[in-house]
């Protein structure tokens, strides 16, 4: 792995968890700042990956993902331990935020999920669950479930498995990687095989959906450039003011 992708990848690079982190704050850091502290790492790549940004927008990637105002389809996943969770039932104990992202091995998820173990103790007051889902299976699942098990209310959490990417599919959010990415990661360390558990090359849309008991959106954020995501506080004040 050469140095540009060791700044990519830091967690792919022999970096904890600790160091990836700015602590914990109180307020905690808007996400946005974690992001773009991310991306400044390593500027170089900005060119690369805005180019294929681009062309996935342009492609219409994440646009068929369900909207405020829409019913959320059901889904049933396994957690990594095998144990199956239904959205429905989720959501007979209240609200609930579905946060879709690529995995431990990506830097801004991480940064994204930690956050999210900061906002816990906010979520359990509003009476709402978090559930992530990654498609990242094992290891990969358990790790972002010790981010959130860190919080001092992990029971409003859960991390469920998205074995083949078959939900993100579903909602039109997961593509085809195409080989300039996929060559690039896999020169990074990041065997999507390994990961994903499957040889198919794609890769999930970072997308972030706040539900009502009902199952309707009352918040929702996709968007093909992994390097942005929506802004915890904002989510969780959208679906208090629904």
């Amino acid at each position: 792995m050469d140095s540009m992708h060791r700044r990519a990848f830091p967690l792919l690079s022999g970096h904890s968890y600790d160091t990836m982190m700015d602590g914990n704050p109180s307020p905690p850091t808007p996400l946005a700042q974690r992001l773009a502290k991310t991306r400044q790492r390593s500027p170089d790549l900005g060119p690369f990956f805005d180019e294929i940004v681009i062309a996935l927008r342009e492609a219409g990637v994440g646009s068929a993902a369900p909207k405020v105002g829409e019913m959320f389809p059901d889904f049933s996943l396994p957690t990594a331990d095998g144990r199956y969770r239904r959205l429905g039932d989720l959501l007979d104990l209240g609200p609930v935020i579905v946060n879709f992202s690529r995995g431990r091995w990506c830097p801004y998820c991480v940064h994204e999920v930690s956050i999210w173990a900061e906002m816990l103790p906010e979520l359990a007051k509003a009476g709402v669950r978090f559930v992530e889902i990654t498609g990242e299976t094992g290891g990969g699942a358990r790790a972002l479930g010790a981010l959130l098990a860190a919080s001092s209310h992990p029971e409003v959490a859960e991390v469920l498995c998205d074995v083949d990417h078959g939900v993100a599919l579903s909602l039109g959010l997961a593509f085809f990687a195409g080989d300039p990415l996929l060559d690039f990661y896999g020169k990074a360390g990041v065997d999507m095989h390994e990961l994903y558990g499957s040889p198919s090359g794609f890769l999930p849309v970072p997308a972030t959906f706040a539900l009502d008991s009902s199952g309707c959106v009352r918040f929702a954020y996709a968007d093909a450039d992994f390097r942005e995501r929506a802004e915890p506080a904002e989510v969780l004040a959208a679906l208090r003011a629904g």
